[in-house]
């Protein structure tokens, strides 16, 4: 376990646990508790918030209250208009994404274990203990449920007629929308320890995206689950299984040519997205993932750092390091903007072309853990302790 102290000691405890929390599903000693290595302090020491002296500003446009999110991660789904979110105690609420009014509240009496999928018909959510439950969109009423390998931890996908469901043991499903009925599933042999995380999957042109422990990214055919190339965004490295652990975090970024991810304890790549071939690669460590726009990517590294870099060839723009051990989530890209969210639930504004602190706004001082979400004219946030704040700027 030398390897868990060395990450507590760095400040890295949220990985630390993630990790020491899928030990406790592989384990047959399920009296191990993760918060049993904790170093004895309640928490690492946050760095100060730096002075903010842009000229941004952020407007809360409405605020709401879910459930808690206990120890996963839940990311909401906003189509058409429509904001659609969850919790771990199994209720899915829609919202209008203008005014915040709740338009319906189903709880469909399952534990939860991750965000919303959504189309303008079908809202879709994963179990803990593997089970898949779709929703009507327009009134919240049951659709179909139907079992999976393992607990679902990634926001399931709609593609057309298609529910795509990935798997804590990294199965990719597809589901008919209309019934829950299997197409395919895509299988592959997990590593022996892999990092916690809701690693999502990404439809585009016809292709399903998706990282993996052990560092690879792998493109699927929408249609049959059929591989259509295999990349490796970082090796293994390391004498002992936990150094060795390197697995692709958060979603993968398609641009116009390439497609971009990065990996715990790895790298961040690029890749030409027809074929898999490498285009470029750097050494990173992420547990949250990237972020990009026309010209740059963005990366949120594991100790705090954000992270500009030139999308052609990797080139380090600027970086901002003055959130240390704040367990940033995954950037998002809006306008001449970078916002990032901690884990005192403070959502940070920084210059997209300089890396400077232009605001900060604070939500309910608990986490937020999923990247922001792009909607109309702003973004949304959703925290550990359920709230959901939207803002305009």
């Amino acid at each position: 376990m030398r390897f868990l102290s060395q990450l507590i000691a760095k400040g890295h405890w949220l990985i630390a646990v993630a990790l020491l929390v899928f030990f406790m599903g592989c384990s047959s000693t399920p009296s191990l508790n993760p918060l049993d290595w904790w170093s004895g302090n309640s928490a690492p020491k946050l760095a100060e918030l730096p002075a903010v002296k842009g000229s941004a500003t952020l407007r809360l446009l409405w605020q709401a209250k879910m459930g808690t999110a206990g120890d996963v991660v839940f990311s909401p789904a906003v189509v058409a208009g429509s904001i659609y979110a969850a919790d771990r105690a199994g209720n899915i609420a829609r919202y209008d994404q203008s005014s915040g009014h709740q338009n319906w509240l189903v709880n469909v009496g399952r534990v939860l274990s991750g965000g919303v999928g959504a189309d303008s018909s079908t809202a879709v959510v994963g179990t803990a203990d593997g089970e898949v439950i779709a929703v009507d969109s327009e009134n919240g009423s049951l659709r179909w449920r139907v079992r999976v390998s393992s607990e679902v931890l990634a926001a399931p996908v709609i593609a057309g007629d298609i529910v795509l469901v990935r798997s804590a043991d990294s199965r990719i499903f597809a589901l008919d929308a209309k019934d829950g009925r299997r197409r395919w599933v895509y299988q592959r042999s997990a590593s022996t320890l892999a990092v916690r995380s809701p690693a999502g999957l990404v439809v585009s042109r016809g292709n399903v995206y998706s990282g993996f422990s052990g560092g690879k990214l792998v493109a699927m055919s929408l249609s049959t689950g059929g591989v259509r190339w295999e990349a490796t965004v970082s090796l293994p490295r390391g004498s002992n299984d936990l150094d060795r652990v390197t697995d692709v975090v958060g979603l993968p970024w398609v641009l116009d040519r390439e497609i971009c991810a990065v990996a715990f304890q790895g790298r961040v790549a690029c890749f030409d997205i027809t074929n898999g071939n490498p285009i470029w690669g750097r050494d990173m460590s992420s547990v949250s993932g990237l972020a990009a726009d026309a010209r740059y990517l963005f990366v949120s590294d594991d100790g705090g750092a954000i992270h500009a870099l030139d999308r052609a060839n990797g080139t380090s723009i600027w970086k901002q390091d003055k959130l240390l051990r704040r367990s940033l989530t995954a950037p998002l890209s809006l306008g001449n903007h970078i916002i990032v969210a901690d884990i005192q639930g403070f959502i940070h504004l920084v210059s997209r072309d300089s890396g400077e602190f232009e605001e900060r706004i604070s939500t309910d001082g608990s986490a937020v853990t999923a990247a922001p979400i792009l909607i109309d004219k702003g973004f949304l946030v959703q925290t550990r302790a359920g709230g959901l704040f939207v803002f305009t700027n």
